[in-house]
């Protein structure tokens, strides 16, 4: 174990975050996301849901201030009943640890392609439907801790 860092982060997770360079990406996926099949990079963290994962990753995880938007939703595809609540969360997340980062949301096909070529993904228990995401990296500066 180690201070300071939440024991959601697995040391696969911890090695993979610090790998990751300025624009590669990280996909958090709920728990029908097709994780295995379309992960270069595949995190496995059962039992945990996104809110809870999202929060300790952005301890860590600068996003991307070059970009519009740095985090991207899954849509909610035409035709389905569904209104993703848990988005709510995740911008209150998002808010506490890096103000002012706006949102994206991508088709789901779309999405799935922009998995394929993620850096990683990280398999969740989430059980909330359209519950994934895709976090681009930003830089850490000279001035941060």
């Amino acid at each position: 174990m180690l201070k300071g860092i939440s024991p959601l982060i697995s040391p696969e997770l911890l090695k993979c975050i610090a790998e990751m360079g300025h624009g590669d990406t990280l996909v958090i996926g709920d728990g029908n996301f097709p994780a295995a099949s379309n992960a270069r990079r595949l995190i496995r963290l059962d039992g945990h849901g996104v809110c809870e994962i999202l929060d300790a990753l952005l301890a860590l995880f600068p996003l991307d201030t070059y970009v519009d938007a740095p985090v991207s939703l899954m849509a909610v595809t035409p035709g389905d009943d569904v209104v993703p609540v848990i988005w709510e969360e995740y911008r209150r997340i998002v808010e506490t640890h890096q103000s002012g980062t706006k949102f994206e949301e991508i088709e789901r096909f779309r999405f799935y392609d922009e998995a394929k070529n993620a850096y990683a993904i990280v398999a969740t228990g989430e059980r909330a439907l359209y519950a994934n995401l895709i976090l681009r990296k930003g830089v850490v500066t000279a001035d941060e801790k």
